[in-house]
């Protein structure tokens, strides 16, 4: 572990990733005690510009937009951590089973994930959202349906080259169960690519949710980045601070998260490591 910290810090980009997603973590952990009560109440006279009266000053509504940010901030980083849980565990199931077992069952799982990604993922995450309704529920579930496929497919992929080893046989002659040989002992060893993968699937989880809050997909009764530029969309000329401030956001965000994910990468690819 020492080694792993020591080669991760050793990483530029991954140490520009970690502040800025570290801020983007405290911003949103704080966010109850720097804006308390709701971030949709009015504060002040509507179109009041940034660095006055209110850091980012206020909305076509009187709201504060810096409280937007903040409490967007949690929205954004819930839905993306709870999604791509939820998508990595699924994929790693499914994944596990094809890559494990082969033959029909590989067959049958496989041709189940092509399925799925045969379909444009936002245009199925729009359907699925759509059907739920919109709520953080049914965001959760949609992100999590359209991002599990890539996963399974990581997975199967790691779980197939590591079936034949020598470990793997070595197992099955002293008698452990499947079950035994596939999460004590094959599993451990494709953690690195599915944590790298996880980590991104965040960054696509946060772009979705925001899209999906910008088409008015979103749970209306929580604030969110997307949500914000959608409402500011119409007063672009006139109030450019209503989109390009939650924009930003987003865009340092998901950045962040992808420096970490590529220095991570970096760290546990044994064979970028060690060239």
């Amino acid at each position: 572990m020492p080694g792993f910290w020591r080669r991760l810090l050793g990483n530029r980009s991954a140490i520009i990733g970690l502040v800025i997603l570290a801020v983007v973590v405290v911003v949103a952990a704080s966010a109850p005690v720097l804006f308390p009560g709701s971030p949709f109440r009015r504060v002040d006279r509507p179109f009041q510009p940034p660095f006055g009266a209110h850091l980012f000053g206020t909305d076509v509504l009187g709201r504060n937009v810096a409280a937007g940010i903040a409490h967007g901030a949690r929205t954004s980083l819930m839905i993306g951590i709870l999604a791509t849980t939820v998508a990595v565990l699924v994929g790693t199931v499914i994944g596990a089973a094809a890559g494990y077992y082969g033959g029909r069952l590989d067959d049958l799982l496989m041709r189940t994930t092509e399925f799925f990604q045969t379909i444009p993922t936002f245009l199925f995450a729009i359907i699925l959202v759509a059907i739920l309704a919109p709520s953080i529920r049914s965001i959760v579930i949609a992100i999590a349906v359209v991002s599990w496929p890539a996963v399974a497919r990581l997975v199967r992929g790691e779980f197939l080259a590591l079936r034949h080893r020598e470990f793997v046989h070595a197992c099955i002659c002293l008698g452990m169960s499947d079950r035994r040989v596939i999460f004590r002992h094959v599993l451990p060893n494709c953690l690195s690519p599915i944590i790298v993968t996880g980590s991104l699937t965040v960054a696509t989880a946060i772009l979705i949710e925001s899209a999906l809050s910008f088409l008015g997909l979103g749970d209306p009764n929580v604030m969110s980045w997307g949500f914000m530029i959608g409402a500011g969309r119409t007063f672009l000329r006139t109030a450019w601070w209503l989109c390009t401030i939650p924009g930003m956001a987003i865009l340092l965000t998901v950045l962040a998260i992808n420096l970490l994910g590529e220095g991570l990468n970096d760290t546990l690819n044994p064979r970028l490591r060690n060239s």
